[in-house]
This record gives structure tokens, sequence and C-alpha cells, in this order.
């Protein structure tokens, strides 16, 4: 008896259906049906849109399948500051056989230009407690901006949870693991969380980053050359009479700065070094002139690029963040994209009294480090 009661319900139940759509036209039918894939168009949306944590972890599985290896060796730019580091990084940014790092590289514990201790011994997790950067944190939420003075802003996509969880993935892919092999984890895991960069793809050849003063530092420097044996280290050497002025007007330096002997103590130290690398590691070592690199800046630029094995790219004459043009990093007002020529002209800034200065306590270490310096 019931399931000759159900049987009938469902009869009745076709037949009512077949008897709407016998009284509804077709065009009531198609806006119907549109309507109806409409509203599950909406709902599947409103579901998606509440999912952010899942998009998140799709996002981060997604990263980690496909994220490419990088095992470069880093082409170090180091110098004391306000030589042009800065613009020699941003020079290489948009080069295709190169990762450029995009800010200063501040692996260094406790202060950036000390090369940081690993201990293999350690957890993994407290591998990338050491070398994360936390300046990425700033950048992604604010924007990317080089330097206190500078008014553009660049948009910087960067996770940090992403980058620990491809920075752990590559070394637990390892069978055994060498301090090399962190630091190859390491650059993996930053350009791959930094997820809006535009030069992922294509055979890479170096890493280039800039860390002021780490070249300075003996220990730091024998440090990065046994990481990496087959790195490069460039050194820009600034005539004290143009650097000096840039130094004085950094915000950062310049209380230390406003000592003129003091200033040129730290310049003088700063070329010593570059002659002691230079000595000490050969061929691997390379320094050019500042106002080359502003005066000659192609002359430079082919020779860094014969330097370093890659291909002289017409990218390498304009500084550019992630493929945008920049705004040089100066300690002078500036509105100007490109190389500015008026750094080789801060000298007039200064009195007779200090040139007189800046030419008898730096005099014998400029002729020896220009001797060193590549010539154009």
């Amino acid at each position: 008896m019931t399931d000759n009661f159900i049987t009938d319900r469902i009869t009745m139940l076709q037949l009512s259906k077949l008897m709407v759509k016998s009284l509804v036209d077709k065009d009531s039918k198609r806006r119907l049906k549109k309507f109806r894939k409409s509203r599950s168009r909406i709902r599947m949306l409103k579901k998606e849109f509440k999912e952010s944590k899942s998009h998140l972890t799709h996002l981060c599985s997604a990263y980690l399948k496909y994220v490419y290896p990088i095992r470069s060796p880093v082409a170090l730019i180091s110098q004391i500051q306000r030589s042009g580091g800065s613009l020699l990084a941003q020079l290489f940014d948009s080069h295709p056989e190169v990762h450029a790092h995009p800010y200063e590289l501040t692996i260094g514990k406790p202060k950036k230009y000390i090369w940081p201790k690993i201990d293999l011994k350690d957890n993994p997790e407290r591998w990338i407690e050491i070398l994360f950067e936390d300046i990425v944190i700033k950048h992604f939420r604010e924007g990317y901006k080089k330097g206190p003075k500078a008014n553009e802003t660049f948009s910087f996509f960067f996770l940090p949870s992403l980058q620990k969880k491809i920075f752990l993935h590559y070394i637990n892919s390892l069978s055994s693991i060498t301090l090399r092999d962190i630091y190859d984890a390491y650059m993996t895991s930053y350009f791959g969380a930094w997820l809006n960069y535009q030069n992922h793809y294509g055979d890479k050849k170096f890493v280039t980053a800039f860390t002021p003063r780490l070249a300075i530092v003996e220990d730091s420097i024998e440090s990065f050359f046994q990481i990496y044996p087959d790195g490069r280290l460039i050194s820009i050497v600034r005539d004290p009479k143009n650097w000096y002025p840039s130094a004085l007007k950094h915000k950062a330096q310049k209380m230390k700065y406003e000592d003129i002997r003091i200033a040129l103590n730290l310049w003088i130290k700063n070329t010593q070094a570059m002659l002691r690398n230079r000595e000490t590691y050969g061929e691997r070592v390379c320094i050019i002139r500042f106002e080359d690199l502003i005066g000659k800046t192609e002359a430079v630029m082919r020779y860094l690029a014969d330097f370093l094995d890659i291909e002289f790219d017409h990218t390498l004459l304009t500084p550019t963040f992630n493929g945008f043009p920049i705004r040089a990093n100066t300690s002078f007002d500036s509105e100007q994209h490109g190389i500015m020529r008026s750094t080789l002209s801060r000298y007039k800034t200064l009195s007779e009294e200090d040139l007189n200065i800046i030419d008898t306590l730096t005099r014998n270490e400029y002729e020896m480090v220009l001797k060193q310096a590549a010539r154009f």
C-alpha cells in the first residue's frame, strides 16, 4: 500500500512538471535557466571569496610544486656606503641571466656586514630564522622604497610563511646537507616567496646582491668565499672628494661623518680592504671606479658582463626595480630616473679647507687602489 502511494505521488509530481513546462514559453525557460545558472555561480563565488585561508594553502602548494631551485653562486657588490652599490645592483636588476636581489642583502647577524654563522647541527627552522631578512615584511606591507628620500613606491608581494615552507621543502629533499645547500635553499625560498617577481625563468649564472661594508670585514669576506668559491666580488671606489659630501648628507651616518677625519679613516679602511681582497682572492675580485660607472656606464657594464660570463644586454644600462625604472638612491634631492651625472661634482659643495684635508689624508691609498681598478 505504501509503495503504491509513493508511486502515485511521483507520477503526479512528474505530470505536474510536464504541465508547468508546457505552460512556460521558450523565452521564459531560457531566462529561468540563465537565472539558475547565475544564482549557482553567485553561491560559488560567495563561498570562494570567504575561503581566504584555503586559497593561501592552495597557493603555497602550487608554489612548492613549481618553484625553481636556485644553485647559482652570488656576485657580491660590497664596499663603503655612498659609493654606487645600490646603483650597480639596480643595473643588474633586469638581466635575463641573473637573479638580482632587490634591496641590501641583510642576512648578516648581528650586523648585515657580519657574515652569519650557521651550525650544521642546528634544526633547519633555526637556519631560516637566522637568514630571514626582516625588511621584506615592511616592503610587503608598505611597498618597496629604495632609500629614505625615495618618493616612489613599488608593489612587493612577499609571503614569509611561504618562504619558510619552500626553504624547509628544499632542505628536506636533500640526502645530505652542506653549508652551500643552506644558502641555495635560502635563495630558492627568497625568490620563490616573492610572488610578483618578474625574472623567474631562464638559466641564471649568478645571484647579484649588494651588502655595504661586508667586504671590509676580513672574516666576513673569507666566509663568503668559503660558501661561494665560485662567487665574485665587485667593489666600487669613489673619489673621496665626491664621496664625503654624499656621506655627510646620508641620514643614517650623519653624526658619525660630521668629523671629516673619522669619515676619511673609514674611507681609507675601505680602500685598504679592496687591496687586500684583490691580493687574496685574485681574479674573483674586481674593482671599478664610481666615476667610470657614471660617466662610462656601457663600457663598465660590458666589462662586468664579461667578468660574470653573462651576455651584455641593454637592460644593464638602466637602473630598475623588478623591471620598472627607478630613481637614484641619493643623499641629495632628485626626481630623476637613470644615471645621475651630477654625482660627479659633489666636491663643489666642500670648502677649500676640506678639499685640502681630503687630499692630504687619502692621496696614497687612492693612488694605490686606482692601480688595481679596471681601466676604461
